[in-house]
């Protein structure tokens, strides 16, 4: 058990100062790990379920094949430690663009920082998501490389962006644009904080076939009762 409170670490970025701080929750006196954007919560370590079911309710699309995968957005890694126990992933590049956050993890100030830099098939990308879904594709080194599987973990929701540059990202042009990073027969899945947005799943169902909303339940033994996020499933047409 640590001290009630510690800052682990801090950094400037293009978009705000973010914070790594460690805490012992008074409820369930367990150690706490939460990553902060000037004043916005960006990811906890309490409730990571919905998280994680991004990575495996999205690679169960795939089916009779190797993936190559791409995580939007490090976080505190459950996304991306989940893809990796699927056997099927060969290469998974985890795209992020706070510099610091990438930082925690390669020494080791998060819980699972080790396992993902321990892992071969696991590498850090430092860079925006939005504009190298656009422009330049995730990979510096092959610009045109395609991807079985986008895992986009970034904003809170399709409507709740962190920043300005990703607001025009979950309308038509922004949903082709990561579509044409993805390879035929492969899957788009994103993690929203908000319920179901109809119109969000409209604009999928233009670009992508088999489109769900899945709503994720989860205990919040802080407000004793359940929560709840939504994953969003699609997948690219096969050739």
């Amino acid at each position: 058990m640590s001290a009630r409170f510690e800052e682990l670490g801090w950094g400037p970025t293009p978009i705000g100062e973010v914070s790594l701080r460690r805490r012992l929750d008074p409820v369930t006196r367990v150690d706490v790990f939460e990553v902060k954007l000037g004043d916005e919560w960006l990811m906890s370590s309490q409730f990571t379920v919905a998280e994680e079911a991004l990575a495996h309710h999205g690679l169960a699309r795939l089916t009779d094949r190797d993936a190559d995968v791409v995580v939007g957005g490090l976080g505190l890694g459950y996304t991306a430690a989940s893809a990796l126990e699927h056997a099927a992933v060969r290469d998974l590049a985890v795209v992020e663009l706070l510099e610091p956050v990438i930082e925690w993890h390669e020494k080791g100030l998060v819980p699972l920082g080790q396992v993902l830099t321990a892992d071969a098939r696991c590498r850090f990308v430092q860079g925006d998501f939005f504009a190298m879904s656009h422009d330049g594709g995730y990979d510096p080194t092959a610009p045109d490389r395609t991807f079985d599987a986008v895992l986009l973990d970034i904003d809170h929701s399709p409507r709740h962006v962190l920043d300005d540059g990703s607001a025009g990202f979950y309308g038509l042009e922004g949903m082709r644009a990561v579509a044409s990073r993805i390879s035929p027969g492969g899957v788009y899945a994103m993690w929203s904080n908000d319920p179901p947005d109809a119109q969000y799943v409209a604009i999928l169902e233009q670009v992508f076939v088999d489109v769900e909303a899945e709503v994720i339940t989860f205990p919040n033994p802080l407000q004793g009762r359940d929560a709840t996020a939504t994953i969003y499933l699609a997948s690219k047409p096969s050739a």
